[in-house]
């Protein structure tokens, strides 16, 4: 495991929400030289089972893809507002993809339409010139988790609903960027220094409402929604990053999930940024982008 503790920054808290970390990409067909396809259908049991598709016209294909997983909660959020990483992930192919929130379906419909989409990109990989070998996942908060669940349970079949279409493609991914999503559910609530302690059981709770009850008396469901459950060597690469201010994920969340894959011998980068919170300018400063696309570029693109 590579460990990078990253000093300065500013500090940003907020609940499981990611809207802040890019702008809504207006609706047209072409921009930054990629070409846009907005809301293609990747499944059919919610109008949230859309993504857009971003291919670069300035590059030659088949392209890599990074899958952007949006944050929110499990509640909210929106593939519309995805990180400014056209202009860093270039001759990358991009989607953004929403999934079903929990006033519409708990735990594990959001880890069967991620996983869907997967297959719906990879069944569909020649149409939009897309290298079905090579794909990423990248997602924050709650998209951090579901894009951690994405790369600890490929092969476990109660994490994938193969009705929802492309049965016969893998949902598997080949790099994994984590921004401080759970990764066990059971110890969410533990206090960090700083932050005040808030009752997971509660009804309103987003973890409640994730699992369709009190995790407290569902242990076993709370298991099955933790990536840290399912850890084998076979996962991908990742690389985790979390703020040690954050008050709504504890950063120890980042850090037992990374030592539960470096104990397996899988992969693993872990950055702890110590003034931000959850979320914030240091995930955003140049500097990390770069260490990020540097990531995507060692894991995804082929070697000479």
């Amino acid at each position: 495991m590579r460990f990078v503790l990253k000093l300065g920054g500013m500090a940003l808290i907020a609940a499981l929400i990611l809207s802040s970390f890019g702008m809504a990409i207006p609706s047209h067909a072409q921009e930054d030289n990629y070409q846009v396809h907005r809301n293609l259908v990747y499944a059919s049991l919610s109008k949230r089972n859309v993504l857009d598709l971003y291919i670069p016209l300035d590059h030659e294909g088949p392209f890599p893809l990074v899958v952007w997983v949006h944050g929110g909660g499990w509640e909210s959020g929106s593939k519309n507002n995805p990180p400014e990483f056209q202009g860093v992930l270039a001759g990358y192919a991009l989607a953004s993809l929403s999934y079903r929130l929990t006033d519409e379906a708990s735990f594990p419909a959001q880890i069967h339409d991620v996983k869907a989409a997967i297959r719906w990109l990879r069944a569909n990989a020649a149409a939009y010139n897309i290298d079905p070998e090579h794909i990423g996942v990248w997602g924050g908060s709650a998209g951090g988790h579901l894009v951690s669940m994405l790369g600890t349970t490929g092969g476990i079949p109660e994490m994938e609903d193969l009705s929802m279409g492309n049965p016969d493609q893998s949902s598997q991914v080949q790099a994994v960027v984590d921004w401080y999503g759970p990764s066990e559910i059971s110890t969410l609530d533990e206090p960090t220094e700083g932050c005040r302690s808030f009752n997971m059981d509660r009804p309103g709770s987003v973890v409640y409402k994730l699992l369709g009850c009190p995790p407290g008396s569902c242990p076993d469901k709370a298991a099955a929604a933790s990536p840290i459950t399912y850890v084998t060597p076979d996962d991908p690469p990742f690389l985790i990053q979390q703020g040690q201010r954050d008050c709504s994920v504890p950063y120890t969340q980042s850090q037992k999930l990374a030592k539960a894959l470096e104990a397996v011998g899988v992969s693993v980068q872990l950055t702890l940024f110590p003034k931000a919170g959850h979320g914030g300018r240091d995930f955003r400063e140049m500097s990390n982008m770069l260490l990020i696309k540097a990531f995507f570029d060692e894991h995804l693109i082929e070697q000479p």
